[in-house]
């Protein structure tokens, strides 16, 4: 295969001429244009896009920041977004971190997008301002969707208000010892979902005349598997809970699994209510705060192009939350 030398050393000029000409830049004659493409078509030579991008200080790709791949929510942000920056010619360029009980491995070192991306979408990763502040020397349009950061754009919902609800729901329902499976606790940081989540509930449950207490609150680190191990933890711990709002559907269905293997009925024994609004609610009976997600992340993408663009955009995008009732949530039944 040849390569941008070969076509220079063929036509008797510059690589960087070979890149202009091939490219449509000004400053080169139509003579050496000509006879560059055809030293390019007799050897069979094709531009890679990424090169002719590198070259013209744009790479069309945009670094996609975010702790999974396989989780609900972030994938269907992801999908958003991807939809969109492909539709206009743009490639994301997918950075990922792996959360845990124990912390996030690695730590995020955004100089791996240097040079490499033109703008940055940064989806549910809570990030400390140490961490913030290195993503800034990039010197590249952030945008930031689920867990934001002050002073940047950012797409979303009213997670406080979302929380509320779910809770009053509840609340309306009967329930007062009503317990919450939240994400992380990397994700204790005052402007993550999590956060206002823990804050509506906290909220809403006050003004029905209840003391939240803290043994009512578990870290179900946003998959299945970890909220089934916090609700056995949970419900060791304080029995006679008859309900929890979930910070997430994938948790929720974690709590589900848990409810069963300790032969309680759900929604007699135990209410559950998640958020997200997984395609899944439906078919096990889920209630849920349903978002718009992959509204988001394409949204996202729009916004950062604008900014790459030098377009202002709105600092805070809010998406409506609504609730879905299903099956898994009812009056309390009386559990012992």
């Amino acid at each position: 295969m040849h390569g941008i030398d070969d076509v220079a050393r063929a036509a008797g000029v510059s690589t960087a001429t070979v890149s202009r000409a091939l490219r449509g830049l000004p400053n080169v004659s139509s003579a050496t244009r000509e006879r560059v493409r055809r030293a390019a078509e007799e050897l069979g030579y094709v531009p890679s896009p990424s090169a002719a991008a590198l070259a013209s200080g744009r790479t069309r790709t945009i670094g996609l920041m975010t702790p999974w791949v396989n989780r609900w929510f972030f994938s269907n942000v992801i999908e958003g977004a991807e939809r969109a920056l492909r539709k206009v010619g743009f490639d994301a360029l997918l950075y990922s971190f792996a959360i845990s009980e124990h912390g996030r491995e690695p730590e995020v070192d955004p100089d791996v997008l240097r040079r490499r991306v033109d703008g940055i979408l940064v989806v549910g990763l809570p990030l400390d301002e140490r961490e913030v502040a290195a993503l800034e020397e990039l010197r590249k349009p952030i945008v930031f969707v689920g867990a934001g950061a002050p002073g940047h754009a950012l797409v979303g919902v009213d997670d406080e208000a979302l929380a509320r609800e779910a809770t009053e729901h509840l609340v309306e329902l009967g329930h007062t010892r009503i317990g919450h499976i939240t994400g992380t606790p990397d994700d204790l940081r005052p402007w993550t979902p999590p956060v206002a989540r823990r804050r509506g509930w906290y909220e809403a449950l006050s003004a029905a005349g209840v003391v939240p207490q803290n043994t009512w609150e578990e870290f179900g680190y946003f998959d299945r598997a970890g909220a089934r191990v916090s609700t056995h933890r949970l419900l060791d711990r304080c029995p006679d809970l008859t309900a929890l709002f979930v910070a997430s559907d994938e948790m929720a269905m974690g709590v589900l699994t848990a409810a069963r293997e300790r032969g309680l009925r759900v929604p007699e024994d135990l209410s559950v209510i998640g958020v997200d609004g997984h395609e899944l609610g439906d078919v096990i009976g889920l209630t849920t705060m349903a978002q718009p997600v992959v509204e988001q992340g394409a949204l996202a993408a729009a916004m950062v192009l604008e900014l790459i663009a030098d377009n202002a955009v709105a600092r805070s995008v809010t998406f409506p939350a609504r609730l879905v009732i299903r099956t898994t949530t009812g009056p309390p039944g009386g559990r012992p």
